[in-house]
């Protein structure tokens, strides 16, 4: 393949589902907590082979620039973008694709995150790479669908309805619509049926397909893109333009901006492991789990206690008697409680934090 591979990280989100143990100033991609290493930093390790750490970037918020250049040290500092404010990833991904172009026209773009976890690794890297080839040989959109394990209502989903040729080891298929995250009966419907997969946000493209995009559903952006293109690289007018244009942009993700309007989707069948881990609740898979069915990290201790997770992140002790099914984490001197299938509710908790504190 003649055509540079750039990876795309983002990590420029807040966790806020992982308070009190994310917070703004060292949020959930920051984190020791899965594997020992930082999600960050396992997000780079895992294109080792598949793409130079030089064409990798991350984009993340202005604020985390420097934590984000000490946390992942083999990647170019240069290479580390900050947002001046959050614009959720539809603006995150016109600059970084702008970037890509202005250093290698017509580059494929990988679009990834930094808070995911993928158990198979080396099934990862055949799918990236394989999809990676479809987007530089045809004028496609690539997402990464995870084929589910079970009917889960926190995802969004993505609907294949048919063979899309190509020359690799990894299916693809094409795109017929993405789907909202579906109640329980409607993933249980989708599982039965076939054809649906999770929406893991993982996009592949060359540059020149996301800059036709851009400029058919999103204008504003397109608008950005070109300027940034023209700016010279690392300067203050580069800075300028994206300080000037950022705050007025609209909040809105890439899949709502262009994947739910664009015709030319297609999808990679991926089974590799992944979860989002997106709540403490999800978290559980992936900690130490007791003979009781508990997740346990640090000094905690039970008895006649079943399926709970329990975080003593700062040396203090926790113990749970004759209780099921709660989330409890202690972190410098904040302690969160709360029955773990209300976990993904903890957002609208810390408003309430917010009004009182």
């Amino acid at each position: 393949m003649s055509k540079k591979v750039y990876a795309v990280i983002m990590a420029g989100g807040r966790g806020e589902r992982f308070w009190p143990l994310s917070t703004a100033e060292r949020p959930k991609q920051f984190l020791t907590l899965f594997g020992g290493k930082t999600l960050l930093a396992q997000a780079v390790e895992r294109l080792e082979g598949v793409i130079p750490t030089e064409r990798i970037l991350v984009i993340t918020s202005a604020d985390l620039v420097e934590l984000t250049r000490s946390e992942a040290p083999a990647l170019l500092p240069d290479n580390v973008i900050g947002e001046p404010c959050g614009r959720d990833t539809a603006a995150a991904c016109a600059l970084a694709c702008a970037l890509v172009e202005r250093r290698d026209p017509d580059g494929v773009v990988c679009i990834l995150t930094a808070d995911q976890i993928m158990r198979d690794v080396v099934a990862f890297r055949r799918t990236l790479s394989d999809a990676a080839v479809v987007a530089a040989t045809h004028d496609v959109i690539v997402t990464l669908g995870i084929v589910p394990t079970s009917p889960a209502t926190g995802f969004g989903y993505i609907r294949a309805v048919g063979e899309f040729t190509a020359p690799t080891a990894t299916p693809f298929l094409e795109v017929e619509s993405f789907v909202e995250k579906p109640d329980l009966a409607t993933a249980e419907r989708y599982l039965a049926e076939g054809g649906y997969f999770w929406n893991a946000g993982m996009f592949i493209w060359r540059t020149s397909v996301m800059h036709r995009a851009l400029a058919k559903f999103t204008p504003v952006l397109e608008a950005m893109y070109r300027r940034l293109v023209e700016a010279p690289a690392g300067t203050a007018a580069e800075l300028a333009i994206i300080n000037e244009i950022y705050p007025g942009l609209e909040r809105i993700s890439v899949d709502y901006a262009v994947m739910e309007h664009s015709t030319n989707l297609v999808v990679a069948r991926s089974d590799f492991g992944w979860d989002d881990v997106g709540t403490w609740g999800s978290a559980a898979d992936h900690l130490p789990v007791c003979e009781s069915g508990n997740a346990l990290v640090g000094k905690c201790f039970t008895l006649d206690a079943t399926n709970n997770v329990v975080v003593a992140a700062d040396g203090g002790e926790v113990a749970l008697l004759g209780v099921e099914g709660l989330v409890v984490v202690q972190h410098k001197g904040k302690t969160l409680v709360c029955s773990k299938d209300r976990a993904q509710d903890i957002k609208k908790l810390l408003q309430v934090r917010e009004r009182l504190l």
